[in-house]
């Protein structure tokens, strides 16, 4: 059953009353101290908040999963604490096509061979799929096998040539998106499809839990597989399977749940957020009740020491994420120009907690990975080494690969920047040796599965990062200078060589 939450609800008369700190790095011409708000926010304060999303996962059905009600709970939830801190709260709705796993799936070889294959260790359906029953042969589609490959499979229509209508595609992660290798191989005539890790390196061989995302319009059932059995099913001549993806798809209303401070400059919004929601598999206490419990007690911390922001910061707790980065992108799309103008940046937090954790900060100008963010997300990047530098705490970049809800900030031009400590990539002996924790295993070994639980978690990683997080977002609700390096028009002031933000970064 939904919990509805008014479309704009306030605490009407309230004021919030604020004091100021004046010391600790500089920005502009502005010190600021953030040692007060991070001693607030406690590891003990985050995890009052995941117990609550793990009691409501509890109480329905192990997940909280958007459109379902355990998602509906964790907005109420999220909400009745911000009201009451406060803030101005909105609840955003928007339609996007859930997905749920109704019981098990079957993958089974019926020829050459009798075989039945487990879920869970050589398959998984993919989020998105259709459901679907099937059976017929196997058709391989331009697969590029072995270490170092760079697999293309499925990325062209051309790939689907002389594909035979009515068999199932085997095709090889890599390249392009898995809705758009399932999408041509169903424009091909294909009844399923099945994507088997790309296998180029040691560390894509394995199961992920991998979407299609909620734009899926390829009608098909669609399963992963490991790189050794897309390998053998390549050299097994007539092979044909069966197919049972027992899943559901329909479309249906959820809600972001956006929330305010009533002052601040709002020509210079700083937008903090962290998806709500979990994926089909599991409670999602670390992914990413690590991220939205730690923005949530940051709020409230914020509240109860009466800070008072120069700017404007808007923490936003996002659904749908899990489907493809939907609520987000819905929030975006439905801003003006204006709008878009007046966010001075995004800090995105998802997975802050990882039990094999690494500290992982956003590459802002693209120094160490392919991709640079938007100009000022150098910036961003700087205030989270620079605190991490004072606390003697190691990091190391990761990408803007697109996997989380900065995605679409960075896709209309607003700098963005955050923290991670890691999903499914391998932890490598070099980072065993500087953090701790297992070489050769997941950063999460429960990442989309039902063992993420209030279990599931780094204590050591969440107080660091909960730590960072509160450092940066009072850095920026602070400031009296723009992310970018261009002020908005009230008052001036800019980023100075040797300070707190070193310079701007030119993007791509």
């Amino acid at each position: 059953m939904k919990r509805a939450i008014a479309s704009s609800v306030g605490i009407a008369g309230t004021a919030m009353i604020f004091t100021t700190v004046t010391l600790g790095p500089v920005i502009g011409a502005v010190k600021i101290d953030t040692a007060a708000l991070r001693e607030a926010v406690t590891v003990e304060g985050v995890r009052v908040h995941q117990q609550a999303f793990q009691d409501v996962a509890d109480a329905n059905g192990g997940v909280r999963l958007a459109g379902t009600s355990g998602y509906d709970e964790s907005v109420a939830y999220v909400a009745e604490q911000m009201l009451a801190a406060g803030y101005q709260v909105t609840s955003q709705a928007f339609d996007f096509v859930s997905f749920d796993i109704l019981g098990p799936s079957t993958l089974e070889q019926t020829a050459p061979g009798l075989v039945t294959y487990v879920e869970d260790t050589d398959f998984n359906v993919m989020s998105q799929s259709e459901p679907g029953n099937v059976t017929g042969l196997v058709t391989a589609v331009d697969l590029d096998l072995g270490l170092g490959n760079a697999s293309t499979s499925g990325c062209e229509a051309d790939d689907f040539i002389g594909f035979p209508a009515g068999d199932i595609a085997l095709i090889q992660r890599g390249a392009c998106t898995f809705q758009l290798k399932a999408e041509n191989a169903a424009d091909a005539g294909a009844i399923g499809a099945i994507i088997f890790n790309q296998g180029n390196t040691d560390d894509r061989t394995g199961l992920i839990n991998a979407t299609l995302s909620a734009d899926y319009t390829g009608g098909i059932p669609v399963f992963f597989a490991t790189t050794d059995l897309g390998e053998e099913w390549a050299a097994t001549s007539g092979l044909e399977l069966h197919m049972d993806a027992n899943v559901i798809r329909e479309l249906v209303t959820t809600t972001n749940v956006i929330a305010e401070t009533p002052g601040g400059r709002d020509d210079r919004v700083v937008v903090v957020g962290a998806h709500l929601d979990s994926v089909p598999q599991g409670p999602g206490i670390q992914d990413n009740g690590s991220g939205s419990a730690a923005i949530l007690e940051i709020a409230l911390q914020m509240a109860e020491l009466d800070i008072q922001p120069r700017n404007k910061v808007r923490f936003a707790w996002w659904g749908a994420e899990e489907s493809g980065l939907v609520g987000s992108q819905f929030y975006v799309d439905n801003l003006s120009a204006r709008d878009i103008k007046d966010i001075a940046l995004n800090l995105n937090f998802d997975m802050i907690g990882s039990p094999n954790f690494v500290r992982f900060v956003y590459d802002g100008n693209g120094s160490d990975t392919p991709l640079a963010g938007p100009n000022g997300s150098k910036n961003i990047e700087s205030v989270f080494l620079d605190h991490f530098g004072e606390q003697g705490l190691p990091t190391e970049p990761t990408a803007f690969d697109g996997r989380s809800d900065y995605g679409p900030f960075i896709a209309v031009g607003i700098p963005a920047g955050g923290l991670f400590t890691g999903a499914e990539g391998i932890k490598t002996d070099e980072q065993a040796a500087i953090y701790g924790g297992t070489a050769g295993e997941q950063y999460d070994p429960c990442y989309h599965l039902a063992c993420d639980t209030f279990d599931n978690i780094s204590l050591e990683a969440l107080d660091q990062m909960s730590d960072a997080v509160a450092h940066a977002v009072l850095t920026f609700a602070m400031t009296t200078s723009a992310v970018n390096g261009t002020d908005k028009g009230k008052g001036k002031g800019k980023w100075e060589d040797g300070m707190a933000f070193r310079g701007n970064q030119a993007v791509k």
